[in-house]
């Protein structure tokens, strides 16, 4: 039985205000997103992941080295083109503002519809959620116990290091709930913990749901578990 842990990277110098960084910026961690990646590690510390597998952006990777480093037994951190950050195109780099500023129209409709819509000179939801179904299907398929009998905690949970819109299409995705909802319905803070477990045998779309965006490890003391 797949349980997959899904982070999103760290704080970037970019971060703020916040921009589209998808894949045509690769930038790293601000000292502040190596600190998150740090508290990420710490919480997650005793855990004995099977694999740990990135995407190939350096603020993702980055991430995903930190978590191992803290971890007293970690295996080698992968790499997986699949889970690069949605491609924004032309949108890359700019602010929610700048985009309304210069592209008003084309971006009223990527919002009604962020599935079926590409980003002018980039990617659709509908693109992203195709290359995250196939690496689910991947690891879905290296899963597979050897016996009929083993139990179903037998294999070490899978932790997979990506980026906000790609986190929450794949999620979408887990659990069958529509593409174009992704923007509206789900959220991926820096660093949180987000836990699918694959426990009925029928495909990546058959998720069970265990943990959504939990950022106690990087909350203040004191503070509301939510925004």
């Amino acid at each position: 039985m797949l349980t997959l842990v899904l982070t999103r990277h760290g704080l970037t110098p970019r971060s703020s205000p916040e921009q589209h960084l998808g894949q045509r910026i690769d930038i790293a961690l601000s000292e502040e997103g190596r600190e998150q990646a740090r508290a990420l590690g710490a919480r997650l510390a005793d855990v004995e992941f099977g694999r740990i597998v990135a995407s190939p952006l350096v603020r993702a990777h980055q991430t995903a080295r930190i978590v191992a480093a803290a971890a007293r037994s970690a295996p080698a951190v992968e790499t997986d083109v699949r889970l690069a950050e949605m491609d924004y195109g032309e949108w890359e780099g700019l602010t929610y503002a700048e985009i309304d500023e210069r592209d008003r129209e084309r971006r009223l409709a990527w919002e009604a519809d962020p599935a079926a819509v590409r980003c002018p000179g980039g990617e659709s939801g509908d693109d992203v959620a195709a290359r995250g179904r196939a690496f689910l299907v991947d690891l879905l398929a290296a899963d597979e116990p050897d016996k009929p009998t083993d139990p179903p905690d037998a294999d070490p949970p899978v932790l997979v290091v990506a980026h906000s819109s790609f986190n929450r299409i794949l999620v979408c995705v887990a659990l069958g709930l529509p593409i174009r909802e992704f923007r509206l319905r789900l959220d991926q803070g820096q660093v949180n913990l987000t836990v699918l477990r694959f426990e009925h045998g029928n495909g990546p779309a058959d998720a069970r749901l265990i943990l959504l965006n939990d950022l106690a490890h990087v909350r203040p003391a004191g503070a509301t578990p939510w925004p």
